[in-house]
C-alpha cells in the first residue's frame, strides 16, 4: 500500500497534484486545505496518501498533514460517505472545524457543504462522535489550546457534557453558570450531577 509520496511536485491544481517519484508520475486527488500548503511546482514535496482500489479504477488521495488523512479515514468510515464526498467535506471545513461541528452536533454547519444534505450531516455526527478521542474533543472545545491549570477541571466537565450529547454552546453555558458556586475540591462527578439535575445555580 502506498502511504506517502516523496518527490518533485510536477503539477498542482486545487483538487489534484502530480508528484514525480523517481521518474514516475503519481496523480492524487487532494482537499483544498492541502492545496494551500503545497510548495511551488518543481520543488520537493512529501504527500501522505490513502489508496482506494475499485474494480474500474485505482485512486490515490493525498494530504499534507496526518490530521487531514486521519479525518479522511474517519469520514470514509461513515456509512454512505465515499472518498470524493470526504474530500469535499475537508475542502469545506478545516479539520479542527470538522471536529468542532461533530462535537457540537452542528448538522447545519456540515450540511452547508456542497453534496452534504441534512441526513448525511446527522449521520456524520452520529458515527464520528463515538470515534473521536478525548484529545480530539479537547482540540474542538479549546481550539487547540492547552487548558490552564485553574480551569482544567471545568474543561473536563465541558468535555463530559459534550460526550453526553450536549452542544458546545449549551455545555459552556452550564459550566459558566455553575463555576462561581464551586469549591476548589468539588469532585468532577458531583459537578456533573449538579448540572444534570438542574441545580447548576443552586
Amino acid at each position: 500500500m502506498i502511504v506517502f509520496l516523496d518527490g518533485i511536485l510536477e503539477e498542482k491544481e486545487p483538487t489534484r497534484v502530480v508528484v514525480n517519484v523517481n521518474g514516475i508520475g503519481h496523480e492524487a486527488a487532494i482537499p483544498l486545505s492541502s492545496f494551500d500548503r503545497l510548495p511551488a511546482t518543481g520543488q520537493r514535496v512529501r504527500l501522505l496518501t490513502v489508496p482506494v482500489i475499485r474494480e474500474d479504477a485505482h485512486l490515490l488521495f493525498g494530504f499534507m498533514s496526518t490530521e487531514e488523512r486521519s479525518a479522511f479515514l474517519l469520514l470514509t468510515s461513515v456509512n454512505g460517505i465515499g472518498p470524493k464526498l470526504a474530500l469535499a467535506v475537508l475542502s469545506g471545513l478545516a479539520v479542527r472545524d470538522l471536529k468542532a461541528a461533530v462535537a457540537e452536533g452542528d448538522a447545519k454547519r456540515l450540511s452547508g457543504i456542497s453534496g452534504v444534505g441534512r441526513k448525511t450531516a446527522e449521520r456524520i455526527i452520529l458515527e464520528m462522535r463515538d470515534k473521536l478521542g478525548r484529545g480530539d474533543l479537547m482540540e474542538a472545545v479549546t481550539g487547540g489550546r492547552a487548558p490552564a491549570p485553574g480551569d482544567a477541571r471545568l474543561r473536563d466537565v465541558l468535555l463530559a457534557l459534550i460526550s453526553l450529547g450536549y452542544k458546545q454552546a449549551d455545555a459552556q453555558k452550564m459550566v459558566r453558570q455553575i463555576a462561581p458556586t464551586l469549591d476548589p475540591d468539588t469532585p468532577l462527578e458531583d459537578i456533573l450531577r449538579r448540572i444534570l439535575s438542574g441545580r447548576a445555580g443552586s
